[in-house]
């Protein structure tokens, strides 16, 4: 068993690469092998959203405070709340982030592939990020 205590693990800055405005990534557990799954806890300030993405083997977000934008390639931007509890396929091309007027906070929980747990892709425009 493991237990990691609260403020033990580092926060950090969304990075620019993958990221659009100001985000800060609160880590929350990292499963060691032969476990994949992966968890942080990420809020976004108001405007502040993901770049699109795919995680190879699906992505679950749990909305815990404020509202939320969504999107899947080819469907509409949905607006997310607390209490939400949103699933992405595996290779489902995606962003997520806060609306353009309030920040987002969201648990992201995602299993490794072969080690990998995302694919990053091109940025949200600010044409393409418009509420719904």
């Amino acid at each position: 068993m493991e237990i990691k205590r609260s403020g033990s693990q580092a926060s950090g800055p969304g990075p620019s690469e993958w990221f659009t405005g100001t985000v800060r990534i609160d880590p929350l557990h990292n499963a060691p092998d032969p476990a994949r799954v992966a968890m942080a806890s990420v809020t976004f300030e108001p405007g502040a959203r993901t770049a699109w993405h795919t995680h190879p083997l699906g992505q679950t977000l749990i909305v815990t405070f404020g509202r939320g934008w969504v999107q899947r390639e080819g469907g509409p931007i949905e607006e997310i709340a607390p209490g939400d509890v949103v699933w992405f396929e595996p290779n489902e091309k995606h962003w997520h982030g806060a609306t353009a007027t309030a920040a987002m906070t969201h648990i992201a929980i995602q299993e490794r592939l072969d080690g990998k747990a995302v694919t990053w892709m091109e940025p949200v425009t600010e044409g393409q990020y418009v509420g719904p």
